[in-house]
C-alpha cells in the first residue's frame, strides 16, 4: 500500500535515499566548492594578524582592524576606489545591457545557417585568453608599427599612443571586454527567448503590433525575471573587475586611472609581501559585493520580481 505521508514530513534520511541519484550527481560540484571556495575562507583570519608565514595563522599576531584602517587612510584608496567604481559602472552601464540587445537581434534573424554561423563567429572571442586578447590590441594599437597607426599615419594624421593614454584606458578595456565576452553572454537570454510562447507573438500580430512593438511589449517583459536574476549575479561581482585584463594592460604611464583593488591586491600582497594587508583589502572588496548582491536581491523582491534566493 502506497504511503500517504506528504514527503516534507518523512524522516531526512528516507528523503534523500529517495532522491539518491540526484544527491549522486551533485556530489562532484559540492566536493569543488568546498574544496576551492570554502575552506580558503581560513585564510581571511590572515586579514585581522600580522601575518608570518613560518608562525602560519595559529600563530601570527593578532592586529585587529589595523590593515582596514590603514587601507582607509591610504592616500591611494580613493584613487582605487574611483577607478574601480568607474569601470564597474561601464560593465554594468554597457556590457551587461549590450549582452540583452545582442540577444534580442540575434532572435530576429529568421534564417537558421545565418544565425548560427553568427553566433559561433560571437562566441569565439570567449575561447581566447586575456593575453592573447591584449597580444592583439598591442599589435593593432602600438606606435611601433601598430595597424591602426600606420594607417592613422598613412592618412596624415598622427599616430597615437593609445596603450600609454589615461584618456583611452577605460574604452580600451571596455571594447575588450565587448569583444570578447558580449556574444558568450548572450548565451542565457537566448535560452530564455527560447521559451516564450509563440501564441503571444501571434496575438501581438494580429492587433498590428509591429516587431519593435512585440520586442518592447512580449519579448522584454517575457525574460524580465531572467534580467533581473542576472543582474543580481553580476552586481555581486560588481567591483570584482578580474585580474588578468587590467593587469596586463596596466603601466606606468595609465596606472592613475588604471589601476584597482585587484592590481593593488597583487602589488602589495604577491610583489611586496604584505600578505595580511593585501588579505584585508580582498576582505572589503569581497564585502562590498555581498552587500550589493543582499541590497539588490531585497529590492528585486520589494518590486514583486523573483530573486536569487
Amino acid at each position: 500500500m502506497q504511503s500517504t505521508i506528504p514527503d516534507k514530513k518523512k524522516p531526512l534520511a528516507i528523503r534523500m535515499w529517495k532522491e539518491r541519484w540526484l544527491y549522486l550527481f551533485l556530489t562532484p560540484g559540492l566536493i569543488y566548492f568546498i574544496i576551492f571556495k570554502y575552506m580558503p575562507m581560513w585564510g581571511v583570519l590572515m586579514s585581522f594578524q600580522n601575518y608570518q608565514p613560518h608562525q602560519g595563522l595559529l600563530g601570527s599576531q593578532w592586529v585587529g582592524l589595523r590593515h582596514f584602517e590603514r587601507f582607509f587612510n591610504e592616500p591611494e584608496f580613493w584613487m582605487l576606489f574611483r577607478n574601480t567604481l568607474y569601470i564597474a559602472f561601464m560593465d554594468l552601464g554597457i556590457f551587461f545591457p549590450l549582452t540583452i540587445i545582442l540577444a534580442l537581434m540575434l532572435n530576429e534573424i529568421g534564417r537558421e545557417l545565418f544565425k548560427k554561423t553568427f553566433q559561433t563567429l560571437i562566441y569565439v572571442p570567449h575561447f581566447l585568453s586575456w593575453v592573447v586578447v591584449v597580444g592583439i590590441c598591442y599589435l593593432l594599437l602600438t606606435t611601433e608599427g601598430g595597424t591602426i597607426n600606420e594607417l592613422l599615419a598613412a592618412m596624415g594624421f598622427e599616430k597615437v599612443n593609445f596603450l600609454m593614454s589615461e584618456s583611452w584606458f577605460r574604452p580600451l578595456i571596455i571594447m575588450q571586454m565587448i569583444w570578447k565576452d558580449a556574444g558568450w553572454g548572450t548565451i542565457i537570454f537566448l535560452a530564455a527567448l527560447a521559451g516564450v510562447s509563440p501564441h503571444l507573438y501571434e496575438a501581438a500580430r494580429i492587433d498590428g503590433a509591429s516587431r519593435m512593438r512585440m520586442m518592447w511589449h512580449v519579448t522584454l517583459p517575457s525574460i524580465r525575471s531572467v534580467i533581473v536574476i542576472l543582474l543580481i549575479l553580476r552586481l555581486g561581482n560588481f567591483i570584482d573587475l578580474g585580474f588578468e585584463q587590467i593587469f596586463l594592460m596596466v603601466n606606468a604611464l595609465n596606472r592613475e586611472v588604471g589601476e584597482v583593488f585587484d592590481t593593488y591586491v597583487y602589488r602589495v600582497g604577491m610583489q611586496q609581501g604584505q600578505f595580511s594587508y593585501s588579505a584585508a583589502v580582498g576582505l572589503f572588496k569581497s564585502s562590498v559585493g555581498l552587500v550589493l548582491i543582499v541590497v539588490a536581491n531585497w529590492l528585486a523582491k520589494k518590486f514583486g520580481e523573483e530573486g536569487v534566493y
